[in-house]
């Protein structure tokens, strides 16, 4: 992981490391609240040679003999010859140990000073345990363990030169050092919970997570709205907001694409269900038409259509109606908007074998027959993991765009849908990232936009055959008839009147 990626996993999980740093920090401060005070006084002692009237080399002698003696009395000091003096002449019930455990002592480097230091919850008390420490220390080494010969006075002297005192504060708990300790510790942990919780999440929550798994482009992405399936067609109920933008930049991005072939017609899927396939090809399909481009949007999702439901036209016939030979593509072919530059071709009825219609060479002639006749085809196909009713009618198109949910699609299923369509050869052009939050690392930070004028509420339903030729489109393409993919069906409609407008 590099340096970026750990930012990125900062500003994801900041709430989770602020709130385990401030369940450590309080955890700390509660522990230190909770502890006895403890209170240490310290005494300092001189050790030094007697010489008497000796030259400076004896004396120099002397100093590095009491400084070679001082390690070897600061080992003394604990020991029970001096303890047990210490626990008699205190006389408060305390043993040996137990003193022994509140006393320490110590050297500075290369000195003749010993420091002896006790530590009790009775300041007093710790003052009068390093005092008479001291004391007994000073008769055990110059009376016992160094001791003169008879009437010769003690070579070695150990004065008290600073007795200990009363200490004024405790010296634990150390309330600044343990509410900073637990800062660290609680932002030592919450790094390594954000970490660890990134590394098992497999989850694709941003465009980072698809660059590591694949080298095709994202195309766009689409921002999560609370209020999507109040209104899904956002490039129509509300061209000015940031999820409408979005829409227009896949389709810039869709526009310069350069590829072989410079393909007009794609299957939108996605791996697993509720992604957001189908609002997204529908919005794009909008977005498109917005340019002057005529689009045709085919809803290939003959188990779960949704197309007719989003434009809010009659869906009982459609594609699978065409397929079979019912009727002609003209006459299942929906105009939508008032500019006559989206048409819009529902699933039909719900047929047993959609696989089967859908790779047949009905379906293959309708696709070529749009193709020729729009200047963009646009596919609603069901997931890739769930039927194989995409990788089928992908053969028949110039591309797929996979539709991935940010926070929902998991990195196993993206990748499983992308082996899947390689092995057909299928070519993905890229990657429409949809339920993008907002904000955060990984938004995309779409700004809201104006664009002139609000669109005027479309009438949908009108059918291909009931457009005046002022209406249809200005596309440069060459415009063939329609009937030719509907196989040996005639003409006349069978809808009649199936225009919610009518």
């Amino acid at each position: 992981m590099e340096l970026q990626d750990y930012l990125r996993i900062f500003r994801r999980s900041w709430v989770l490391i602020l709130v385990i740093t401030l369940l450590t920090t309080v955890a700390a401060a509660g522990w230190t609240l909770t502890r006895t005070p403890e209170y240490q006084s310290k005494s300092r002692l001189f050790v030094s040679v007697r010489t008497g009237d000796a030259s400076v080399g004896e004396m120099a002698q002397g100093t590095n003999f009491a400084r070679q003696a001082v390690t070897s009395y600061v080992d003394v000091v604990n020991t029970s010859i001096v303890m047990d003096a210490v626990a008699e002449e205190l006389g408060n019930g305390m043993t040996a140990g137990q003193i022994s455990s509140r006393v320490s002592a110590s050297s500075p480097t290369n000195s003749v000073l010993i420091d002896i230091s006790a530590t009790n919850s009775d300041p007093e008390l710790a003052a009068e345990i390093a005092n008479t420490t001291s004391s007994v220390f000073v008769d055990v080494i110059t009376n016992q363990l160094e001791k003169p010969s008879e009437g010769s006075p003690a070579r070695v002297q150990i004065d008290i030169v600073q007795p200990a005192a009363v200490p004024a504060a405790p010296i634990s708990p150390n309330v600044p050092r343990n509410l900073t300790l637990g800062v660290l510790l609680g932002l030592m942990l919450g790094l390594g919970v954000a970490v660890l919780r990134s590394v098992l999440d497999v989850r694709v929550n941003g465009k980072q997570d698809v660059a590591h798994m694949t080298q095709i482009p994202i195309l766009g992405g689409i921002i999560r709205d609370p209020k999507a399936a109040e209104r899904p067609l956002l490039v129509q109920d509300d061209p000015r907001g940031p999820r409408a933008e979005a829409f227009r930049q896949l389709r810039t991005n869709l526009q310069f694409l350069k590829v072989e072939g410079n393909p007009h017609s794609f299957v939108i899927t996605s791996a697993g269900a509720a992604e957001g396939k189908s609002t997204s090809a529908a919005n794009l399909a909008i977005a498109l038409a917005e340019t002057g481009a005529s689009v045709c949007l085919v809803d290939g999702d003959l188990r779960k259509p949704r197309v007719a439901e989003l434009f809010g036209i009659e869906g009982g016939v459609g594609l699978t109606d065409v397929i079979i030979g019912r009727v002609t593509l003209d006459v299942a072919l929906q105009a939508w908007g008032t500019t006559g530059q989206l048409y819009v071709l529902p699933s039909g009825h719900r047929p047993p074998n959609p696989s089967e219609l859908l790779g047949s060479s009905e379906m293959e002639a309708i696709l070529a027959t749009l193709e020729d006749s729009f200047d963009y085809v646009i596919v609603d196909a069901p997931p890739v993991l769930v039927v194989t009713d995409a990788a089928v009618v992908s053969k028949g198109v110039g591309g797929v765009l996979m539709v991935v949910a940010a926070g929902k699609t998991k990195k196993p299923e993206l990748q499983s849908a992308l082996n899947t369509l390689s092995t057909i050869d299928a070519r993905v052009l890229g990657i429409v990232l949809t339920m993008v939050p907002e904000k955060g690392p990984d938004s995309y930070g779409y700004a809201t936009y104006t664009y002139g004028d609000v669109h005027v509420e479309p009438v949908p339903g009108t059918p291909w055959r009931q457009l005046s030729d002022g209406a249809k489109s200005t596309s440069t393409r060459s415009r063939r008839s329609l009937g030719r993919a509907t196989g040996s069906a005639g003409s006349q409609p069978i809808l009649g009147g199936h225009n919610k407008a009518e």
